[in-house]
């Protein structure tokens, strides 16, 4: 048979109405979309869903057709250790995730958990925007976690059955703590039993009296409905809650420069996102709160507060860096 040569070919479709498609728009076309298994605690209506929405919504604009997000939600795949352990063995993809929830394989993260420290949200962010947050990032991409980007879920407060507003009402408690030292040496400084539970059994815990109080942030308080359980809230902000976005490293390996460079700028749009709506999140949840039989309390006896915390410090300052870096980041 003949071989036709280029210009035959083009004249013969011209003739013959075929669009011949571009290498580059054939591969495309033969391209497979690769699925990401995002795990998310909570419903569509909460900003850790939101925010993969936005995230997916970015990346598809700059890599149409590439990638697919696969939300789960409403904790479908565990907690947040269950999910962190899920990502290192490549089951899941992405994430977000408290520090406290990674301080387990990286302990230095525990810098951002440290009772009374921080004064506001700024703080927290100029110190994760800086040295201490870039090291962190390095320590935790070691252990198979790549960051995205830092966010915030906000202040955490104590929640009880019954008011609480003074440190030494809470002796002899049985209070729920995350899986952490640090948060396990926190509670304990005010005389109380730390009981380590997944966030996805505490409403059943509280409700059964294997616990009697925990610590949470005011839009998860909503979010898993603890009012019902827990229905006072102190307003004691003793920790402000940092998070991450977070890819398993399995997942990022296989991405090209140009794909990862999409994914950091869409995460860093994705947490300024976040951060604003867990603001606004966080008065709908008080609201919600209220309604449904909650309390809202302002803690007395302040600094009394803060002095049964100052021994957290001491007692972690070599793990996390030493205490000029908590100083240093203390009047940053």
């Amino acid at each position: 048979m003949q071989k036709l040569n280029r210009r035959q070919i083009l004249k013969t479709a011209a003739a013959t109405g075929i669009t011949l498609a571009s290498p580059a728009l054939m591969r495309s076309a033969f391209a497979r979309t690769t699925t990401i298994t995002v795990a998310s605690l909570l419903g569509d209506d909460k900003p850790e869903s939101k925010i993969w929405v936005r995230i997916g919504e970015i990346v598809e604009a700059k890599l149409p057709g590439r990638f697919k997000f696969n939300v789960v939600k409403n904790a479908a795949l565990g907690g947040e250790k269950e999910v962190a352990e899920g990502a290192r063995l490549g089951s899941i993809q992405a994430s977000l995730s408290t520090v406290s929830s990674l301080s387990g394989w990286v302990p230095e993260l525990q810098v951002l958990d440290l009772p009374f420290l921080f004064r506001d949200a700024d703080h927290v962010r100029r110190t994760v925007d800086g040295r201490t947050g870039a090291d962190l990032k390095e320590k935790l991409a070691a252990q198979n976690f790549v960051i995205g980007d830092f966010i915030n879920y906000g202040a955490r407060h104590l929640l009880t059955k019954e008011p609480v507003t003074r440190p030494e009402q809470m002796k002899g408690k049985k209070i729920r703590v995350i899986q952490s030292p640090l948060h396990t040496k926190l509670w304990s400084a005010f005389g109380t039993v730390p009981v380590g539970i997944p966030i996805t059994e505490t409403y059943n815990a509280l409700s059964t009296g294997v616990a009697d109080a925990m610590d949470l942030t005011k839009s998860a308080y909503a979010g898993f409905k603890l009012y019902e359980v827990v229905p006072s809230m102190t307003e004691t902000g003793h920790i402000w809650a940092s998070g991450v976005i977070f890819y398993a490293a399995s997942f990022w390996n296989r991405l090209d420069d140009a794909e990862r460079t999409v994914f950091l700028e869409a995460s860093k749009e994705g947490a300024a996102y976040f951060n604003r709506l867990i603001v606004e999140d966080e008065a709908a949840s008080v609201t919600q709160s209220l309604k449904n039989g909650g309390k809202l309390l302002k803690p007395e006896a302040f600094e009394e507060w803060q002095r049964g915390a100052q021994g957290v410090w001491q007692d972690f300052a070599d793990v996390v860096g030493g205490m000029d870096r908590i100083k240093a980041i203390q009047t940053a």
